[in-house]
């Protein structure tokens, strides 16, 4: 359905539900959080009994009436409000018109691996919310089964984070809570090979690809942006490998590593 009329305060009762939804308590208790712009409102809307309500300004709703159709057909609740009201739930500086409220996305781990993926990204104690959003956006591209964040890391379901997703956060389990302790001996039980990337390695991606070990059953571990894996997370593991730096820069980020490493899993699995 949709509201009758334009709404245009900023202090109404539901606009400050849904802005509170910025902060991690909120969300945990409400069971829902927001997704900012056209292209996440556009995949909440084709993901079934997610999107909730639509923040929408008559421009934006003229420029994207495909997805205000597709946010009616999935049941939302349309709301055309103001610019005002739309910047005051957005994250951004130039606010795009459209925000939406979600019901909370996730998966269980035991569920992701009974679908008996061969390719699992896992961000242990991954603290940027950016990073997050940008490394479930890569892991979707290369065709990934499943994201799966440790304890201690960042809420996926935070705005940072699900507007870098670019909508990916709507396409794939991610699983969020478990200790890499718990986690590592899973996966290797679900028969994945568990490869921590950590710059320090001795054996590094191109080893991997020349000896054909890169198109088995692969999770991926990624560090934190800051301190990198601890030895007891790389002692977990079945092998440590670097991503070689061939020009003078002195590293990788974690989501450039992450997408260097992904696709070549990726293309070595397509090959076996």
């Amino acid at each position: 359905m949709s509201s009758p009329v334009e709404l245009t305060s900023t202090r109404s009762p539901r606009v400050t539900a849904a802005r509170r939804l910025v902060k991690r308590a909120f969300r945990d208790r409400d069971g829902r959080f927001l997704a900012e712009g056209p292209q996440a409102c556009r995949e909440a809307a084709a993901a079934p009994g997610v999107l909730l309500e639509l923040y929408v300004t008559a421009e934006a709703a003229d420029r994207h009436a495909d997805i205000v159709a597709a946010a009616r057909a999935a049941g939302a609740d349309v709301v055309r409000a103001s610019g005002e009201v739309v910047a005051t739930l957005s994250g951004t500086v130039t606010p795009q018109g459209m925000v939406g409220v979600c019901a909370r996305v996730g998966a269980d781990l035991d569920d992701l691996l009974e679908h008996r993926p061969t390719l699992v990204t896992v961000l242990a104690h991954a603290r940027d919310p950016g990073n997050v959003g940008t490394v479930i956006r890569c892991s979707d591209a290369a065709g990934v089964g499943g994201v799966v964040l440790t304890e201690a890391s960042v809420d996926p379901l935070n705005p940072k984070a699900v507007r870098a997703s670019a909508g990916s956060l709507f396409h794939l389990p991610v699983v969020t809570g478990p200790s890499v302790e718990e986690l590592v001996p899973a996966l290797q039980r679900a028969g994945l090979r568990v490869l921590a990337a950590d710059g320090a390695a001795e054996r590094d991606l191109d080893d991997l690809l020349d000896d054909g070990s890169l198109a088995r059953p692969t999770a991926w571990l990624f560090g934190n942006e800051a301190w990198g894996l601890p030895e007891s997370t790389r002692a977990l593991c079945d092998e440590v490998v670097k991503v070689p730096i061939h020009g003078r820069a002195e590293s990788l980020n974690l989501a450039t590593a992450a997408a260097v490493c992904l696709y070549a899993s990726a293309r070595a699995q397509r090959r076996r």
